[in-house]
């Protein structure tokens, strides 16, 4: 991972939805945008015999690792109720802790 505070932004927005799919082959995901950018692929940490649960800390840590080099930004992910079995949707958000650090990175700039 890039520690370079003049890091490039990605080419895309903010994730704000993501849903999971088990198939025969592993677990992918489908990353919706705030930008309306769709991301799609496959979660390559996660074991193919991975739970849901596994599955979910997994892209936890995938858009946690994306905020902060491209977004400059802590991200969490709000878990929805399980309706289908093998699928499992979410809500992406800044993180609150992300938001304070902000606020008081801009009041130590003034």
């Amino acid at each position: 991972m890039r520690e370079n505070p003049g890091l490039k932004r990605g080419p895309y927005g903010i994730p704000k939805d993501i849903v999971l799919l088990a198939i025969p082959s592993g677990w992918r995901h489908s990353t919706a945008t705030v930008s309306g950018t769709l991301i799609c692929g496959r979660l390559t940490r996660v074991p193919v015999t991975a739970t849901a649960e596994q599955a979910k800390d997994g892209a936890a840590a995938m858009l946690m690792e994306l905020g902060r080099e491209f977004h400059g930004t802590a991200l969490e992910v709000t878990w929805e109720p399980d309706q289908v079995p093998g699928s499992c949707s979410g809500r992406i958000r800044p993180s609150p802790e992300s938001e304070h650090a902000e606020g008081d990175q801009l009041m130590t700039e003034s």
